[in-house]
């Protein structure tokens, strides 16, 4: 018999109903292969479609433009993909953005770069830490939690300042102008913030138990894993991710608004659906939840190239987010 003949006959032998089910069949048990490959096609199309009708999307200030602009979305995504493991919702990083972006413009002026950047990040550390305890400790709703720090935070930053802050130390433009090479600097602390998290998941016990907070809370608890000391590690990543992403922010638009950030969070929750995280919990990407980082920001950047209003770019979003939760429907495929 040869080789070739006896792997024929063994593939055979080993699953008999395979051999007689079509292709459209073995797709139909293989969703996420249908729903990942629906995605790609779609961008695909889109790069296509831009760099066919328009002279603009492939020029390199267009597409250095885009990849800024991502950045923002992507470290308020990695981080509420932590919060969405578990099973909760983080409603408050837009106002988080707002807070740290317009604090890091006030303190910059008069603080080194660096220590400027560490008390911005330690304010959103401290949000997330007072969302984690409140649901954590207090088993309050983490919608409820969260909705209630979306107002008080973005109170307390204007409190902290009802006019927008434009420092005039160069320190303040570093993180959000500078490049490395033909990458923005800001860009690639996106990538650096997705591959720190990506070890979190995949890598160490916490990540695995915040993956298992989300599909089981009880079995984690009677397991022995502290469940209030995981979720509040996940309240308090996405806390400081979003204050990242206000000092990037405010960096690259050379100015801290204190209204800026609002709606911020629904582009981050999009991004993570379309990445395949489940609302429920216990399921989602990483590496995923940047592909719709990507995706969204292309739509976007697509959509002002062609003048389309503000409000209608809404409108599609929500759409998309509808779209998204009905074909991500009935998957069941769980990766780190």
């Amino acid at each position: 018999m040869s080789e070739s003949t006896a792997v024929r006959v063994e593939v055979d032998s080993a699953d008999p109903s395979a051999r007689r089910r079509s292709p459209w069949q073995v797709l139909a048990t293989n969703r996420s292969v249908v729903v990942n490959g629906t995605f790609v096609a779609v961008f695909v199309v889109g790069v296509v479609l831009a760099a066919s009708t328009s002279e603009v999307f492939l020029s390199q200030a267009n597409l250095t433009n885009l990849v800024r602009q991502m950045v923002t979305t992507g470290l308020l995504s990695a981080g509420l993909l932590v919060v969405i493991l578990t099973g909760g919702i983080d409603l408050s990083v837009g106002s988080v953005v707002g807070l740290c972006g317009l604090l890091f413009a006030g303190l910059v002026s008069g603080l080194p770069l660096p220590l400027a950047l560490l008390l911005a990040l330690c304010a959103g550390v401290a949000v997330g830490l007072v969302n984690g305890t409140l649901v954590a400790r207090f088993g309050l709703a983490p919608f409820v939690v969260t909705l209630a720090a979306l107002t008080t935070v973005r109170g307390l930053t204007y409190v902290y300042s009802e006019t927008p802050i434009t420092p005039e130390s160069p320190a303040f433009l570093v993180l959000g102008s500078a490049s490395v090479g033909p990458l923005p600097l800001a860009a690639l602390v996106m990538v650096a913030v997705f591959a720190l998290i990506w070890v979190l998941l995949a890598r160490t016990p916490a990540g695995r138990a915040l993956f298992a907070i989300g599909g089981n809370r009880e079995a984690v608890r009677l397991a022995g894993i502290d469940v209030r000391r995981h979720l509040v590690l996940a309240y308090a990543i996405s806390g400081a991710c979003a204050a990242l992403a206000g000092v990037i922010l405010a960096s690259r638009v050379g100015i801290a608004q204190p209204s800026v950030g609002v709606g911020f969070e629904l582009d981050a929750i999009a991004a993570c659906v379309i990445g395949g995280a489940s609302l429920a919990g216990g399921r989602g990407s990483i590496w995923a939840t940047l592909g719709g980082v990507v995706l969204l920001a292309l739509i976007d950047n697509l959509l002002n190239l062609y003048d389309v209003q503000s409000f209608w770019q809404q409108v599609l979003k929500g759409l998309i987010i509808i779209g998204v939760i009905l074909l991500r429907r009935g998957e069941q495929v769980r990766s780190p």
